[in-house]
C-alpha cells in the first residue's frame, strides 16, 4: 500500500468523521483522547512550481486505541481494508514495546476486517458482546 501512517490531528477530524460516519466533533474527542494514527495517501500538487508541502493527501483509514488493564484495546478502526491490515500494525507494535496483549472487537458484518485482522496476525477468539444492538467479534494477539 503506498501510503503514510502519522499521528492524528484535530484538523483530521472531518475526513475521519466521513470515515467513520459519525458527527465531527466526535472524532475530534477521539483524537484527543486516545491514541490515533491515520494512513495517507498524498496526491501531487496541480502546480509543478508549488512546494510540495502544498501537496494534498487523502486519509485512507484510522485506528484508535487505548490501554486499559493491560491490554491495549483498539476502539475504533476505519477505512479500506488494505489500510486497515496496516493501521493494525500501530497498536500491536505499542503493545510489543509495553509487553501487553492486544484487543480487537469487529462488527460481525465487517468481514475485510476481520480478514484484514487475521492477516495483520490477530487470531479470532470467539463473538463478542453486541454493540448498538449489532453482534461483534473478538479478535487478539499476544505480541
Amino acid at each position: 500500500m503506498d501510503a503514510e501512517v502519522r499521528d492524528a490531528l484535530e484538523t483530521d477530524a472531518e475526513s475521519l468523521a466521513a470515515i467513520a460516519d459519525v458527527p465531527t466533533d466526535v472524532m475530534r474527542n477521539v483524537v484527543h483522547d486516545r491514541t490515533v494514527r491515520v494512513a495517507e495517501r498524498r496526491r501531487e500538487a496541480s502546480d509543478p512550481n508549488a512546494d510540495t508541502d502544498a501537496a494534498d493527501a487523502e486519509l485512507l483509514g484510522f485506528v484508535a486505541f487505548d490501554v486499559r488493564d493491560d491490554t491495549v484495546h483498539v476502539t475504533q478502526l476505519g477505512g479500506s481494508a488494505e489500510a486497515v491490515e496496516r493501521l493494525l500494525g500501530e497498536p500491536v507494535r505499542f503493545a510489543s514495546n509495553e509487553r501487553l496483549r492486544v484487543e480487537y472487537l469487529a462488527v460481525a458484518s465487517a468481514t475485510d476486517h476481520h480478514e484484514a485482522a487475521e492477516r495483520a496476525g490477530f487470531e479470532r477468539l470467539g463473538p463478542g458482546p453486541r454493540f448498538m444492538s449489532e453482534e461483534t467479534v473478538r479478535f487478539g494477539m499476544e505480541p
